[in-house]
């Protein structure tokens, strides 16, 4: 054994150890190179990440921008829908009101002629063909939804009664409508035409000494 190693060892010459040398630097210096060659290559991998993350971001923000304004839209279309539909329902129950206004004038000669023969008594034909022809008109007004304001008795409301003027009066508490001088209507329980009517108010406490003069006159 002694004898081969001796062998071996007598076969290894200088220029064999040179090479064995610049082999290990050769390798030590190609695993240097590898390591200078990775650092780049890590930054690299990690500067892509970064647009990639930057990209994803703000794909997220304009899909977010997307949504919200296609909600938006959305709303706008369901809000024009109930629009129409509003539109559509008030044409169907407020498109005649140019003309349901312009009827009223004829009812009210009608009621007043009807007053008129009511009082005269002269001329029952007359006075039926008035009622059937007032009649008639009421049923016109009736069919499209149009009704009168009660006003006398009731407590003045200005979105319903137009004042003319007041009236002293103990019949009807002060602020209530005492007399109609023209009859209000609704349609479809919206003001028509309002109703003209006086608005009764207390009357004015007598004069102690007016009422004094007037006794001793009366004496």
């Amino acid at each position: 054994m002694a004898k081969k190693k001796q062998e071996t060892q007598k076969k290894k010459s200088p220029e064999n150890l040179s090479s064995e040398v610049s082999g290990a630097d050769a390798l030590l210096e190609t695993s240097a190179e590898l390591e200078a060659e990775g650092e780049p290559e890590a930054e690299s991998d990690h500067t892509v990440i970064e647009q990639l993350q930057q990209e994803l971001d703000l794909s997220r923000e304009e899909a977010r921008n997307h949504h919200e304004l296609y909600l938006r839209a959305m709303a706008d279309m369901e809000n024009l829908r109930k629009r129409s539909q509003r539109e559509k329902e008030d044409l169907a129950k407020f498109g005649n009101e140019t003309i349901l206004r312009e009827i009223l004038p004829v009812v009210d000669n009608l009621e007043r002629a009807l007053e008129h023969a009511v009082q005269d008594k002269t001329n029952d034909g007359l006075l039926a063909g008035v009622q059937m022809t007032l009649d008639q008109f009421g049923k016109v007004l009736e069919k499209f939804n149009v009704a009168p304001i009660e006003s006398v008795g009731q407590v003045f409301d200005p979105a319903l009664h137009q004042a003319m003027g007041q009236q002293e009066t103990e019949d009807f508490p002060a602020n209530t409508v005492s007399q109609e001088m023209q009859k209000g209507y609704l349609l479809n329980e919206r003001l028509l035409r309002p109703a003209l009517v006086m608005v009764a108010k207390a009357p004015a406490a007598a004069d102690p000494e007016s009422a004094g003069e007037e006794k001793l006159d009366t004496e």
